[in-house]
């Protein structure tokens, strides 16, 4: 990396990261459904240092929690102030049963996009964390 290139490139610290995550409603989850890849555009909330999103029964809960791993990206691009960001979370994926996960769930801000009930509650629970801020080109 060049000197020019580092100055528009910033490592993320984890605290700054899991701020830009709280900050942001939605993302996409990476599942591997066998040997193959998938991702899902989803919306989330952050709870502690956990992420937390709903969804229904199907190859997004299976694969989130039956799945070795996973991974969740949220990005974001400001064209007014020339910057970037991308955070990236790897961690494992569970599914919310207690009657105390479950009530706890049901008090977060979640709201699935679409209609319908969505009863599943999963929650990622971070190994790593990973954030970069870009500050863009001005001349593109």
């Amino acid at each position: 990396m060049t000197a020019d290139e580092a100055k528009l490139t910033e490592e993320l610290s984890v605290d700054a990261c899991w701020d830009l995550l709280t900050k942001a409603r939605t993302g996409r989850l990476a599942v591997a459904i066998g040997e193959q890849p998938d991702i899902f555009p989803i919306n989330h909330v952050v709870d502690g240092r956990t992420i937390v999103f709903r969804t229904d029964p199907g190859t997004k809960l299976a694969a989130a929690v039956l799945g070795s791993g996973v991974a969740y990206e949220v990005d974001h691009i400001d064209d007014s102030n020339g910057v970037a960001w991308s955070v990236v979370l790897k961690g494992r994926a569970r599914e919310l049963h207690t009657v105390e996960e479950m009530a706890h769930a049901e008090d977060l801000a979640l709201y699935p996009w679409d209609r319908g009930d969505k009863h599943h509650y999963v929650a990622i629970t971070a190994d790593e964390v990973t954030g970069r801020r870009f500050h863009t080109d001005p001349r593109k």
